[in-house]
């Protein structure tokens, strides 16, 4: 790779041409000034970050020796907790206090939605993501199982259809009723003294609450949409008697569509793969093409060239007959990675690797400016950045202060930068109020993720026993625990009306009935967003929020305090004392030795950092490094403890990968794995199990990097 030195840094050719001729011209910032905050933020905060990740190996080396010291006396939780407390793992809770962050826009402050989280590398995706704010509930019904059935192959199909269009008036039935009439039974819309008229067999009717509606596109007298407002979201009636299916419909109506995706992640650190300059370059490109608005991806669709961009915003006129618009985009975050990661695109005077986050923090910032300081597309005063895999108050601190360098270096006011806190590390969700006043000045976002902080409570609870399987995890008291005090803290730290309260994944995107049916318990929580796998997700996720009142349900939950304690937090997930039967054991090793290659093979092979992966029953399920972190862990944990051998364990992941071969034959970038000899991917998977229980915190991040790029060192020619 080749460098070049940037006030005393040396900094990769390709980034540096990124840098300068793409980054920087347009938003007033010299390419010089530029390379000397760089190089002010590593001498003066790596010191800092290197000593937080020290404390992390400390604090674990000292929780392993008290467990080994204990384990042949009953488990005592409060000996447990005082230790904690001694070592300075449980941080001394402070007063009340409310969260003191401004200019927070409403997608974020007011509005309860749903959130896509996509890799920032896929410019088709990220698109795709983006213009999810607006999605079509008819394509998402017809197209997907949420009915209860799949469509038939083949052509249009006119029963489904009429199916689709019954569920979707009933949808508007509940949402936004008429008064005295079905949205089913028009025959006709208007607009009439600035109010919606329906026509029905009853007669004209209108809209039960006036303020439901909230303007027309199009005339009055035959709109081409009716543009209605429920729980703070905007449902489109399209109305159009030329269309296929509008000629159908006794109204004309040809479409509905809801305000879905309120905000979207654009993910540089668990959804892809970035291990060197190019990779980097890659992802602040795409980010810096979302926040100019010039972002666009061609690619082949039915034997077509088709080219996607970000859309426009909607125009429309307003409940008062005035020229309005709403944005046709989603609110965008940027997730940077953690604070553990360093990488070769830039490199200290004596070679040593810089740390990403700093980079990250440094490079999304400046690119977002292009936003701030032109159109103002996305926010006209914030950049909103998710912080992942932080643990405890003093490294949201670190985060906070590193935030502020920024801002000094780019000439922005202080607290420009709004940040969302991951918790996702055991550490945070035990110290959680503390962590957010760390940065009561800027946060703006809190959110569980279940997979990395079980891998998390898995890793730091090593030595104290054999751990549950992990599907048993979710039936645990210190889950429980962990989401329900989540919300609560959040709460009562102000962030109703502040901030969002978001809850984690729903993993399978094909199964979009059982979700329907499951994730309407995120608002029911008291979450104002919650994360989805695909546009068609966010739409039918939309449909949760027109039920759940969340203002409401997290009135309730204010005023009925705290729902869980610390101690059921600080719960170990420990198998139980007579063990599991051997066929459990057997499926356990399998279930984990599959999901692990299954993801790995993907990232080592094809730089591919979330993907929907076949499970071992063959169900398609949205995996990243958080999921491969608690398989890997799981493993790791039986083999420290003796319930599993080595030679059992490496038999199932070489029966593993035979399956996870056979899943991929149809993919023609696959490289099959046979018995691992000459797969890096292979080998890459079996170390992460068989040295998991020695990796920092038990992320998979630094041997998926190192395998990354041998791998593409090997295949450079």
């Amino acid at each position: 790779m080749e460098y070049a030195q940037k006030s005393g840094l040396q900094v990769a050719a390709k980034l540096v041409d990124f840098t300068e001729n793409k980054l920087l011209p347009g938003i007033g910032i010299e390419a010089g000034a530029f390379w000397d905050g760089l190089a002010r933020m590593v001498s003066g905060l790596t010191p800092q970050n290197e000593a937080l990740l020290d404390k992390r190996a400390e604090l674990q080396q000292a929780i392993d020796r008290w467990h080994i010291a204990h384990r042949k006396t009953p488990f005592d939780a409060a000996a447990y907790r005082a230790f904690l407390e001694q070592i300075g793992y449980l941080q001394p809770e402070g007063p009340d206090f409310t969260i003191e962050t401004e200019n927070v826009d409403p997608e974020v402050a007011l509005l309860s939605g749903p959130q896509l989280v996509v890799p920032v590398m896929n410019a088709r995706f990220a698109l795709n993501a983006a213009n999810a704010r607006w999605g079509s509930l008819y394509d998402a019904l017809y197209g997907s199982d949420a009915m209860g059935s799949l469509p038939p192959e083949g052509g249009y199909d006119a029963d489904r259809g009429a199916q689709v269009i019954a569920w979707a008036k009933k949808f508007l039935d509940d949402a936004v009723p008429l008064d005295g009439a079905s949205h089913a039974e028009v025959t006709a819309y208007r607009i009439a003294d600035g109010a919606l008229r329906a026509t029905t067999p009853q007669g004209e009717v209108g809209l039960q609450d006036a303020d439901a509606y909230a303007g027309f596109i199009g005339s009055e007298d035959a709109p081409d949409g009716i543009v209605l407002i429920h729980n703070g979201l905007h449902i489109i009636i399209d109305i159009d008697r030329n269309h296929p299916i509008g000629k159908t419909d006794k109204a004309g109506v040809s479409d509905l569509r809801l305000e879905a995706a309120l905000t979207v992640i654009m993910d540089c650190e668990d959804s892809i793969a970035a291990v060197d300059a190019a990779d980097k370059v890659l992802a602040y490109d795409n980010w810096l093409g979302l926040m100019k608005g010039t972002l666009q991806d061609t690619f082949q669709k039915g034997g077509k060239s088709v080219t996607r961009k970000l859309a426009d915003r909607i125009d429309y006129r307003d409940a008062d007959g005035n020229a309005a618009s709403m944005k046709g985009r989603a609110l965008m975050f940027v997730r940077n990675v953690g604070h553990l990661m360093t990488n070769p695109a830039v490199l200290t005077e004596d070679g040593a690797e810089v740390h990403e986050g700093l980079l990250d923090a440094l490079y999304t910032v400046t690119a977002a400016l292009h936003d701030l300081r032109g159109a103002q597309s996305n926010s006209a005063a914030s950049v909103y950045v998710v912080k992942p895999k932080m643990h405890g108050p003093a490294e949201v601190a670190f985060a906070d202060e590193t935030f502020a360098l920024v801002e000094e270096i780019l000439g922005l006011p202080r607290y420009t930068v709004k940040l969302g806190i991951m918790d996702e590390e055991r550490r945070t969700s035990a110290n959680l109020k503390e962590c957010i006043r760390a940065a009561r000045h800027r946060a703006v976002f809190v959110n569980t993720g279940f997979l990395d902080r079980t891998g998390d409570e898995i890793h730091t609870s090593m030595e104290a026993g054999v751990m549950k399987r992990k599907a048993q995890m979710r039936d645990e008291p210190w889950l429980a625990a962990y989401e329900d005090r989540n919300v609560d803290i959040a709460l009562a730290c102000g962030f109703q009306g502040r901030g969002q309260i978001g809850k984690g994944m729903w993993a399978m995107p094909d199964l979009m009935e059982a979700m329907l049916a499951a994730k309407i318990g995120h608002p029911k929580a008291g979450a104002n967003t919650a994360w989805v796998p695909s546009p068609t997700a966010a739409t039918l996720h939309a449909v949760h929020y027109h039920q759940v009142d969340v203002e409401q349900r997290q009135d309730e939950l204010r005023e009925g305090g705290p729902r869980r304690s610390l101690d059921e937090l600080l719960t170990i997930p420990l198998a139980p004392s007579n063990g599991y039967p051997e066929a459990d054991i057997d499926a356990e090793i399998l279930n984990n030795a599959q999901g692990i290659l299954g993801y790995v093979v993907r990232w080592i092979d094809q730089g591919v950092g979330c993907s929907k992966v076949p499970d071992i029953a063959d169900v398609g399920q949205m995996e990243d490094r958080a999921t491969c972190r608690i398989s890997s862990q799981m493993l790791a944990n039986w083999l420290h403890h003796g319930i599993v051998s080595e030679d059992r364990v490496m038999a199932a992941m070489h029966k593993a990968a035979e399956i996870v071969d056979r899943q991929n034959e149809g993919d023609p970038a696959y490289l099959p794995m046979g018995d691992g000899s000459d797969s890096l991917a292979f080998q890459a998977a079996c170390d992460l199990v068989f040295k998991g229980r020695e990796q920092p915190s038990g992320y998979t991040e630094p041997l998926l990097h190192d395998y990354r790029r041998r791998f593409k060192a090997k295949h450079a020619a």
